[in-house]
């Protein structure tokens, strides 16, 4: 058996390709992985992984987790963050820009489809019913990415206790996300030195998949790709160019507009959000609602929820619900404009902040991180940072499942902490309904999203005529 598994690796290895794709293929490609990319971030990843390391050993295994790990420790999307850093190790900056580009496009176009309709047919009851059956099967959609996140994260019990740690520092002692992933990379470096396999990519037990080699690897191992190699002179310059395509749209909003504008408050709030969400949008969903909601005033209660069921329905990283938060801001901050053109120009203000920065992260510091990929301690604080992540989705899974099942949420006294908590009367009997047979489908007979939101949202037409 063992020497049939050789055979059949060395096998796979022979065929890898000799050659990186020419940019045009590379591009045809991208734009499929960008139109496939449902599922949220687990979903587009393993999208990645198949197409790149798997079938087409364009990228190799060990490479694919290391940029993956980094990206995982950045704030924003994890998961387009990995296009990017992989377009560029192939085909430099030009393919950096193309692989991200056409991960966030096809999704942000649906995505302000979307926000139109939800703006204008709101209020049908046929439309209402629609939303509430697909809010309750998103719980299920995010209950089933973090089981797969933790299936590939968590190695050991070691990393299991790092998860755990995380959830109930973030949900009872309302730790700040950058706090956590802080202490995981020192609890990750620490453990390294106690113990080499504690938090490493290698970590655990079972039989792992075959050590696939692509051929970016083998052209680093040539020598070939000298714009992987890290330059002061190549930093400054992505700085100087970078930085402002990011701000400049920023600050002349703010001196066109005012300092108390929705355009320069979307602006300054979410160039904030890009520099400080860490885990992607499940992590920062609940900050990012409580401050549209109860800060600004963009939306109103339950929106948010609404706007992550219109995104788990698009290609593309689930972080394009903060478009959808700007377009309702635009929309309802319109003053002269027409709502629907204000409401698109607030979309697109915030697409642009939010992902501007993604560039930036990689280009900088990609050749920094692929120099040090062979430092053990920096690869296991990146293993515990990512199982520390895990902890942090399995909150906004529960902070989640608390807004979707029950009407009313309160903060409950507990040995001096504060934790919400569900008003069990309020109990929405229906939205349980639909959650349970959504995780059902999903987890036990491996329904697909699509079908599952569409088959949610179609029963909730129907309940939604029956009382809670």
């Amino acid at each position: 058996m063992a020497a049939r598994d050789a055979a059949r690796d060395s096998a796979a290895e022979a065929a890898a390709p000799a050659e990186l794709p020419t940019l045009a293929e590379a591009t045809r490609v991208w734009a499929r992985i960008g139109l496939l990319s449902f599922g949220g971030p687990a979903g587009q990843i393993a999208l990645m992984h198949k197409e790149l390391v798997e079938e087409r050993r364009w990228i190799g295994e060990a490479r694919f987790l290391h940029a993956l790990n980094y990206c995982m420790l950045l704030p924003g999307p994890e998961a387009q963050q990995l296009s990017v850093y992989i377009g560029w190790l192939m085909h430099r900056t030009l393919g950096g820009l193309i692989a991200g580009l056409l991960f966030i496009l096809p999704g942000a176009a649906v995505m302000l489809g979307l926000s139109i309709l939800y703006v204008l047919y709101r209020e049908v009851p046929l439309v209402d019913g629609l939303f509430f059956g697909i809010k309750a099967a998103v719980l299920a959609v995010v209950i089933e990415a973090g089981l797969r996140i933790s299936r590939r994260a968590l190695k050991n019990r070691a990393m299991v206790a790092l998860a755990v740690a995380a959830f109930l520092a973030i949900f009872l002692f309302k730790v700040p996300f950058p706090a956590i992933i802080l202490a995981a990379g020192l609890i990750g470096w620490a453990g390294h030195r106690l113990s080499p396999a504690l938090f490493s990519a290698q970590a655990g037990h079972g039989r792992a998949g075959p050590d696939v080699t692509g051929v970016v690897d083998a052209l680093f191992a040539r020598g070939e790709l000298d714009h992987v190699r890290p330059s002061t002179g190549r930093a400054l310059r992505t700085l100087a160019i970078w930085l402002p395509l990011w701000l400049a749209p920023v600050l002349v909003l703010w001196l066109w507009t005012g300092e108390g504008s929705v355009w320069t408050q979307l602006g300054r709030f979410f160039s904030t959000m890009a520099v400080v969400t860490f885990g992607g949008a499940y992590a920062v969903l609940a900050y990012v609602a409580q401050a549209a909601v109860e800060t600004y005033g963009w939306l109103r209660p339950g929106e948010m929820i609404d706007g992550l069921g219109l995104a788990e329905t698009t290609p593309g990283p689930l972080i394009l619900v903060l478009q959808f938060v700007g377009f309702l801001a635009g929309m309802r901050g319109a003053g002269d404009l027409p709502p629907l053109l204000a409401g698109s120009l607030g979309a697109l203000l915030t697409l642009w902040v939010t992902f501007a920065p993604c560039f930036l992260w990689i280009f900088l510091g990609g050749p920094y991180v692929e120099a040090l990929r062979g430092n053990k301690a920096l690869s296991a604080a990146l293993g515990a940072i990512t199982a520390a992540v895990v902890g942090v989705i399995m909150n906004l899974a529960l902070w989640f499942g608390l807004h979707v099942l029950f009407r009313e949420v309160r903060p409950v006294a507990l040995f001096g902490l504060s934790p919400d908590w569900p008003v069990l009367a309020s109990l929405d009997w229906r939205a349980a309904l639909l959650s349970a047979g959504a995780m059902v489908a999903m987890l036990r007979f491996k329904v697909g999203m699509i079908p599952t939101l569409a088959v949610c949202g179609a029963a909730g037409v129907l309940l939604t005529r029956l009382p809670a």
